[in-house]
């Protein structure tokens, strides 16, 4: 995952939202995160998350939606056995 980098142009989540904020029209525009895991998880991401939240409004001056987050447990890789999916709207 790369979240952080704060640079237009950029293929980063901060970069994608920047493009966005760019874009006219009325349309809702909103970032999403794919996440794989192992169950339970071994490394907690609301650390990460949360970086990516202050870093896209402290420094690259995004404003987000709350976060929007969902789990799905069960799936048949052996090791990811859940999917995470967190989603902000680019505001």
């Amino acid at each position: 995952m790369n979240l952080l980098h704060p640079y237009e142009g950029n293929v980063s989540l901060i970069g994608d939202c920047l493009k966005l904020r760019a874009l006219s029209g009325s349309e809702r525009k909103a970032v999403l995160v794919i996440g794989y895991e192992h169950t339970p998880p071994q490394i907690n991401l609301a650390p990460l998350f949360r970086a990516f939240e202050l870093v896209a409004a402290e420094v690259a001056g995004v404003r987000l939606s709350s976060r929007f987050e969902t789990t799905r447990v069960g799936l048949v890789h052996p090791v990811h056995r859940q999917l995470l999916v967190v989603a902000w709207e680019v505001l």
